[in-house]
């Protein structure tokens, strides 16, 4: 058998051929594609807005700006995350603090979030970032509720989680980027994301404000001059009203991003068939630990964690039977960098997840043979 690796995009010849015209076409950057794929993107997730951008940690530079992330600002987040996460806040010249894990969901934990507020005098906190991690979501409306509470707003980063969705109290599904309880949402569209454009990133929000200010930092801080201006300079006066970036995307990755959704569906639904082959056939494996979901979520499953208490010798033995597992994530603080910054931070949770996390194979195009071989290997090696 072929090796296996933990994640795999999918490109078709439809996915080719939408490229292809892309090409030929009069635009390769700042075209139609963008603002097509910005509209469906939002309608798939239920959001008001979306602002295409060039990759995630783009997406989440540019919701810390708009929300007004400065010096001064202290935004809290998850540790279990990749970097981008908080980095974002220091891009800004803030500073991130980490709240500890739930050890079921790996999300941020609320309850530790609330006593982290209620010990903190009033105004210590500006937002937070939580991450819908592996694509299970988080609880929005619960933390909506701390965020209000404190004066807090939201940016969700659901890089992992495009499809996840969750009950909320009156029993209505509310999708990751589109429940409208945070402030902005952020997505990912790397090779091994749900929907691959290469690079490329989605910020969606319902606030017709922030979505108009991202679209200005997306593109230098520069708007084109309203007509009384152009009266009097000329069709080509423009003006750059703050410090942006060029952070835009272009067609070519819009029109790959937009063949990708349209069977965006059908990749989530194979997923979660994966996922219920493994909880079938490695629920009698004592040594491991398989993810947890609550009724009142569906996760859309990026990634599938489970746990074993000797990771690194599962790890070295399913690789040589060529099957690739990945860890996700080293707690953000462990970095070298975040280190610099905090030499003290332990968080037990997260350390606990860390030491026997191991995500397996999970893609669409994974056939139930290669899974059942995952599944095999794992009750002989664990």
């Amino acid at each position: 058998m072929k090796p296996i690796p933990y994640g795999r995009q999918n490109i078709t010849d439809e996915d080719i051929q939408a490229v292809t015209e892309t090409l030929k076409s009069d635009f390769l950057t700042q075209g139609p594609k963008v603002l097509e794929f910005e509209k469906a993107f939002a309608e798939y997730v239920g959001a008001q807005y979306a602002v295409a951008v060039m990759n995630g940690t783009v997406a989440l530079h540019l919701g810390a700006l708009a929300l007004g992330v400065k010096a001064g600002t202290k935004v809290l987040t998850t540790p279990i995350t990749f970097a981008a996460s908080a980095n974002s806040v220091l891009y800004c010249d803030g500073q991130v603090e980490f709240v500890d894990i739930n050890p079921e969901s790996f999300n941020i934990d609320l309850p530790l979030l609330e006593a982290k507020l209620k010990n903190a005098p009033a105004g210590t906190y500006s937002g937070i970032i939580p991450v819908d991690f592996a694509g299970y979501p988080v609880d929005l409306e619960g933390l909506r509720k701390l965020a209000d509470q404190y004066g807090l707003w939201i940016m969700e980063d659901a890089c992992h989680a495009p499809g996840g969705a969750f009950k909320d109290s009156e029993g209505v599904w509310r999708k990751c980027g589109g429940s409208g309880l945070a402030e902005v949402s952020v997505f990912s569209f790397h090779p091994v994301k749900h929907i691959a454009c290469g690079e490329g990133g989605m910020i969606t929000t319902n606030d017709k404000d922030l979505y108009q200010r991202i679209l200005k930092l997306r593109t230098h801080g520069i708007t084109r001059a309203q007509d009384e201006l152009v009266e009097h300079h000329g069709g080509w006066h423009y003006e750059m009203q703050e410090l942006g970036f060029n952070y835009r995307i272009p067609d070519m990755l819009c029109a790959l991003g937009l063949s990708q959704l349209k069977r965006a569906d059908q990749g989530l639904k194979r997923r979660r068939e994966i996922a219920q082959i493994y909880y079938k056939e490695l629920a009698s494996v004592r040594t491991l630990k398989l993810p947890s979901v609550g009724d009142n979520f569906n996760h859309a499953y990026h990634l599938f964690v489970i746990r074993h208490e000797k990771r690194k010798e599962l790890y070295d033995k399913l690789k040589e039977r060529g099957i690739y597992c990945q860890v996700h994530y080293r707690p953000v603080y462990a970095h070298p960098y975040y280190r610099g910054l905090d030499k003290d931070i332990f968080l037990k949770n997260a350390e606990a997840y860390y030491n026997t996390c191991l995500s397996i194979p999970m893609f669409p195009s994974m056939t139930n043979e290669e899974v059942l071989f995952v599944c095999q290997s794992l009750k002989e090696l664990a």
